[in-house]
């Protein structure tokens, strides 16, 4: 990761990282999007992971290409997705970074390979995002990852 600023540039990157975060979330959440709204809603997933490398941590950077990800699969776009899924899940290893993200990071690729179609590569990580999400140490962040996870087409619940 290339060395933070060194000014009080810092928590102007945090706050925009945070508040493209949020917006991300609202436009995936809303149902009739237009397409220049998909087209917004992918840049801001980018603009806000680019913020998080300034001004956050290893866990910020994963968090943030894991929301590129998933922008790209919301949209359809296979290779895209599978990409940043694996970035994601290259951070999370790299840094030593374990449960309620590494499920996640799993959750991610089973996600891209479902909108791509492969169906053996999604069943391979769906099992391993089972295995890791049962990891997860707190309930609440438990409860909030198989929630995400029954939403990846093809997931069955053991």
């Amino acid at each position: 990761m290339a060395e933070k600023e060194q000014t009080g540039n810092l928590g102007l990157h945090k706050r925009f990282g945070i508040e493209l975060n949020n917006l991300v979330w609202t436009m995936m959440d809303k149902p009739d999007r237009t397409p220049e709204e998909d087209e917004q809603m992918l840049h801001a997933a980018h603009a806000s992971c680019y913020h998080w490398l300034q001004a956050g941590t290893p866990v910020n950077h994963a968090r943030g290409v894991w929301l590129i990800s998933r922008v790209y699969a919301v949209l359809g776009k296979a290779d895209p997705a599978l990409h940043y899924a694996k970035r994601c899940l290259e951070i999370c290893e790299a840094n030593g970074i374990a449960d309620f993200d590494i499920a996640f990071a799993y959750e991610a690729l089973a996600r891209a390979h479902a909108v791509g179609s492969n169906e053996g590569e999604r069943d391979k990580h769906l099992q391993l995002a089972q295995k890791a999400g049962e990891a997860i140490a707190g309930e609440e962040d438990r409860k909030i990852f198989f929630g995400d996870l029954a939403s990846v087409p093809g997931y069955v619940q053991p």
